[in-house]
């Protein structure tokens, strides 16, 4: 994957007054922001093997986040420089806005930094760059990928690790507030300048860093400002998981001096809520083994907790819930024969038909919450082999015991071999095909986790001939983890669809039963037919965060705590 060079790092390190910015810290969304943003996602970065640029010294590494924005690169941030280190972790947190229902390409780019050279000057070396999507980063929780140089050259053994995290202001998260008294002095002309690092010890033993306080310059008692961290990030939900807390004297040259640590847990932390206070010993071990009356290098004191627990849509993907994706085509005789140019079903070798359109837009978005990326591809309306009977609901591969297609292209291909096979027929009922993913998401209820989300994609030239009995499975479905979308393709006259999208009112089965909430999004094609595909998956999957989020509180199913991950890369302290 080529790269080019792009802006170079900034010239020297933050100011030391609050050097280590904020890790990990909640950012509360601006009340000025668009309604549209679901949410907002902070980014981590780590760096293993980099490339060594410097004659004399280490490379001085800096991370640059790109977005693309109408096919062009915009640069949307930058981390601080960290001087000689080849395995930077950095401590700068990049914040984007997150959209579900688009694919929002990111580039990490990586330079040498040189303090003395100007932004975009041939100074700055490049040691490689990694492009991904938020939605795979977001999916995944951790992305680990190589680094590229120019024209796809592998940056040697480079790697690069981004972690996401949800940050928004209604995100379960803890704030806390610490302090500490009478801490070592470690310099010889002035008074310590302390700061506070909180590592989460993981299950392989490894550290990950949660957060990193400002520097309070010239104080042995420091108060530190209070911070907000997600409860995910703090103790991956787990609140005995071990923390380890250190306190270091801040040197501008990046050799921070060790003052001392200690562990607790989350719910030790816990007994500061009120007016308690919790306090711990600040220990230096060397210190405990060579002096006989040592105490402690300090005293720490945890001021204040407060908890907030509400959960996200993004709360439910990061914790593991899988948005399994199923697509249903109408192959009903009033598409027109397949082997006919004005055919809705006619394959152009050089332009998709509406169907195809419609089916990557909102496929393109879904495969990256899907980790086995493998799509039920189903067909309704049509004569099938052997007996060329007419089914509502088989599959396109033509296997009854599998469904499923490797990615979106493997529903293409199945989609595209299956037209020569079948007669097209009817009439149109879809109340099978919801039906039959409903049973498959009442066994997912079983298991009371959100744990899978059923996403069923209806592609129909026409109004349903079964109004009643679809109206019934909508009901039905409505109490299930799925939603539904159907577009309609082609010119037919849609106006009775309109009654299964409820957002005119409260759609009802034939009995008068009401849905529990509103699943079905209807839009015609053709009101996208002259816009971009990222316009169409816009429209229909907007509301689907928000039902997904309905469906688990109604349920009162919580996230599921994903287990640690094994890291790339230790995230030890600074030495």
């Amino acid at each position: 994957m080529p790269f080019s060079h792009g802006a170079a790092c900034p010239p020297s390190c933050p100011a030391p007054q609050r050097p280590m910015g904020t890790m990990g810290e909640v950012h509360e969304p601006s009340p000025q922001a668009s309604l549209a943003v679901l949410s907002k996602v902070e980014l981590r970065v780590s760096c293993k093997h980099l490339l060594d640029r410097d004659t004399l010294n280490k490379s001085d590494p800096c991370v640059l986040l790109l977005m693309q924005s109408q096919g062009q690169w915009t640069e949307v941030d930058r981390s601080e420089v960290i001087k000689s280190n080849l395995n930077p972790v950095f401590a700068k947190i990049f914040t984007v806005d997150y959209y579900f229902e688009e694919v929002q390409k990111l580039r990490f780019e990586v330079y040498d930094s040189h303090g003395h050279a100007g932004v975009g000057t041939h100074d700055d070396d490049f040691l490689g760059g990694m492009e991904c999507t938020v939605g795979q980063i977001v999916a995944q929780k951790r992305v680990t990928k190589p680094l590229f140089l120019k024209y796809g050259k592998f940056a040697g053994k480079s790697t690069i690790t981004v972690i996401s995290e949800e940050i928004s202001g209604n995100n379960g998260y803890v704030e806390l507030a610490f302090r500490a008294k009478k801490l070592d002095d470690k310099d010889l002309f002035s008074k310590s300048d302390p700061f506070l690092e909180i590592y989460r010890i993981d299950d392989d033993r490894s550290e990950q860093l949660v957060y990193r306080t400002e520097v309070v310059k010239n104080n042995l008692s420091p108060i530190w400002e209070p911070f907000k961290v997600s409860l995910n990030s703090l103790c991956s939900c787990e609140e005995k998981r071990k923390l380890r807390c250190v306190v270091w004297d801040y040197d501008s040259r990046g050799k921070h001096d060790f003052i001392g640590e200690f562990f607790t847990t989350f719910e030790e932390m816990q007994k500061a809520m009120g007016e308690n206070k919790v306090q711990w010993d600040c220990m230096n071990p060397k210190y405990k083994i060579k002096k006989r009356n040592y105490k402690n290098s300090g005293v720490v004191v945890l001021l204040d907790l407060k908890i907030h627990r509400v959960y996200s849509f993004l709360d439910y993907i990061m914790g593991g819930c899988q948005i399994h994706f199923t697509v249903a085509i109408d192959f009903t005789a009033s598409n027109g024969d397949p082997r006919n140019s004005c055919s809705l079903h006619y394959i152009n070798p050089y332009q998709p038909n509406e169907y195809l359109k419609a089916l990557v837009a909102v496929g393109e978005i879904c495969q990256d919450y899907d980790s086995d990326k493998k799509f039920s591809a189903l067909g309704f309306g049509a004569r099938i082999p052997p007996k060329y009977e007419v089914s509502h609901d088989f599959a396109i591969n033509f296997n009854p015991d599998n469904d499923e297609c490797e990615g979106i292209q493997g529903v293409v291909e199945s989609y595209q071999s299956c037209l020569p096979k079948i007669q097209l027929y009817g009439p149109t009922n879809v109340a099978p095909i919801i039906s039959k993913v409903a049973r498959v998401a009442a066994n997912e209820e079983r298991t009371k986790e959100a744990s899978q989300y059923f996403i069923l994609l209806i592609l129909t030239d026409g109004v349903v001939t079964d109004m009643a009995d679809t109206r019934e499975a909508i009901v039905r479905a409505s109490y299930l983890p799925m939603s539904i979308i159907i577009v309609g393709v082609g010119n037919a006259d849609f106006t009775d669809m309109q009654i299964l999208d409820g957002d005119d009112g409260i759609l009802r089965s034939p009995k008068g039963e009401p849905v529990l909430r509103d699943i079905v999004q209807f839009v015609p094609f053709r009101e996208f037919k002259n816009a971009s595909p990222t316009a169409l998956a816009k429209c229909v999957l907007a509301e689907v965060p928000k039902q997904v989020v309905e469906y688990y509180s109604y349920k009162a199913f919580p996230p599921r705590c994903p287990r640690s991950e094994t890291p790339d890369s230790n995230l030890s302290s600074p030495q």
